[in-house]
């Protein structure tokens, strides 16, 4: 069956809610994206299409995340190269709302706000970004929530996102908790091209120097993840170095955190022989295109 194209809430909830009973499911999947859909939002799809019955995706161009009407005026949309690639992994229905569906009052008085955890790395370059976020993802959670399995129980209900945005998930799972949210967030592994860098919709922006260029922070990350798998000290300043050395690139932050709270690990994990989990947080901009990235460590 090919994949749905519905662009209202009710539609959304309607078609989700018929292919639940059609299918006699008893679990539902959400993918949500901004399209401009690659590799790494295939691998989000697979893994929802894996795990659940039913499987959405939404596509919506949040401009509560968006600091400048310039930035959100160039992010790509391209909903026919987004459908094909959501209906090749199995995806039953997408959901493509206008902006006015998702924010029928015009932007919202009231929002989620990201607290503490949503005011440094991401968010202290980019204020607002993550109230904005969470804000369209706590109403895309509640569009995508299953109706009645079959059996006349709730169906089971997850919501998939990428580890490269590895403070959004962070954020993502703090709100689920929190707010007692009835879905299971599941984290997929960053996807990457062959030489390392982390696939982004952004990534079609770079030149070819400027590409070449960015391999520098998958190779940082590389560097403190071996570092971390034989038990030595992380020895960051020289990573840091080695990203100064590309004068194509401009660091906007490289630290070793807690993986939950995103807190940086104490200064003495650098000097002593690394023990525990962690994770290497990376941002950058090369050329006017920023990317980040980031690598789970562990010992």
């Amino acid at each position: 069956m090919p994949i749905k194209l519905v662009t209202t809430v009710a539609e959304f909830r309607d078609e989700s809610a018929r292919l639940l009973r059609e299918k006699k499911g008893s679990s539902q999947g959400l993918v949500p994206t901004m399209g401009a859909l690659h590799s790494g939002h295939a691998a989000l799809a697979r893994t929802a299409v894996a795990q659940n019955d039913v499987v959405a995706a939404s596509i919506f161009v949040n401009p509560l995340q968006f600091g400048e009407a310039a930035d959100l005026d160039r992010y790509p949309r391209t909903l026919d190269a987004d459908l094909a690639l959501l209906d090749s992994e199995g995806v039953h229905v997408a959901f493509a709302p206008s902006v006015d569906e998702v924010y029928p009052g015009g932007q919202p008085l009231v929002r989620v706000t990201s607290g503490p955890l949503g005011n440094r790395w991401e968010g202290a370059s980019r204020p607002g970004h993550f109230d904005g976020a969470l804000t369209v993802v706590a109403k895309l959670l509640h569009y995508g929530l299953p109706g009645s399995a079959h059996d006349g129980g709730r169906a089971a209900y997850r919501a998939y996102f990428g580890q490269k945005d590895a403070q959004q998930l962070a954020l993502v799972r703090r709100m689920v908790t929190d707010l007692s949210f009835p879905v299971d967030i599941v984290a997929v592994p960053t996807v990457r091209d062959e030489d390392g860098l982390a696939l982004s919709s952004r990534n079609r922006f770079l030149s070819a120097d400027q590409r070449d260029a960015a391999l520098v922070l998958s190779r940082a990350l590389r560097l403190l993840e071996s570092r971390a798998n034989a038990n030595e000290p992380l020895d960051l300043d020289s990573a840091v170095a080695l990203v100064a050395s590309q004068p194509l690139v401009a660091l906007d932050y490289f630290d070793v955190v807690d993986p939950l709270t995103l807190e940086p690990l104490a200064e003495n994990c650098r000097e002593t022989p690394f023990r525990g989990e962690a994770l290497a947080l990376i941002a950058a901009k090369v050329g006017p295109v920023r990317l980040i990235d980031n690598v789970p460590l562990s010992s």
